[in-house]
């Protein structure tokens, strides 16, 4: 994000200044499944469809969403 564009609050944010967690969790939500993320997956769901993504966790890159069959193959029984 370039330090002169807007942020959440509406007013720049002054250079150098760093986003807190608090900050990013305001902004990005997301929904995992614990199933698999305790297999060391990504674990995100993508909620319009219900898909999991099994790829490993931090991994590079978009998701790889599989329907919940495959996800539950790979998940923490």
């Amino acid at each position: 994000m370039n330090s002169q564009e807007d942020h959440a609050s509406g007013s720049p944010r002054p250079a150098g200044q760093k986003e807190t967690a608090q900050d990013l969790s305001s902004t990005h939500v997301t929904h995992v499944r614990e199933d698999v993320a305790m297999a060391g997956r990504c674990a995100n769901v993508h909620l319009p469809t219900g898909r999991t993504c099994t790829l490993p966790v931090r991994h590079p890159g978009s998701c790889n969403f599989v329907g919940p069959e495959d996800a539950e193959d790979v998940a923490v029984h």
